[in-house]
C-alpha cells in the first residue's frame, strides 16, 4: 500500500482526469464496432479508475459514476 498527499488543487485535478477518462470509456463502450474482448478490457480499466475515484470524490458523485451491472449472456 502506498500513501499520497495532495493539496486541494491537485485533488480536484485528479478527480477531473478520472471523470474524463471514465466518461470516454463509457462513451466507447456504447460503440458496437469495438471488439467484445477490447470492451472487456475497457470495463476492467473503468473498475480500477472508479476505485481510485472513490477515494477522491463525494459520495453523491460516486453514485453517478458507479459501474453498471454486467450483462450475463
Amino acid at each position: 500500500m502506498h500513501g499520497l498527499m495532495v493539496n486541494e488543487q491537485e485533488r480536484r485535478e485528479i478527480e477531473y482526469l478520472l471523470k474524463r477518462e471514465m466518461g470516454e470509456i463509457t462513451f466507447d463502450l456504447g460503440d458496437h464496432r469495438i471488439d467484445p474482448g477490447i470492451k472487456q478490457a475497457m470495463e476492467e480499466r473503468y473498475d480500477v479508475l472508479f476505485q481510485i475515484f472513490r477515494r477522491f470524490a463525494a459520495r453523491e458523485e460516486c453514485l453517478q459514476y458507479m459501474p453498471k451491472k454486467k450483462k450475463h449472456n
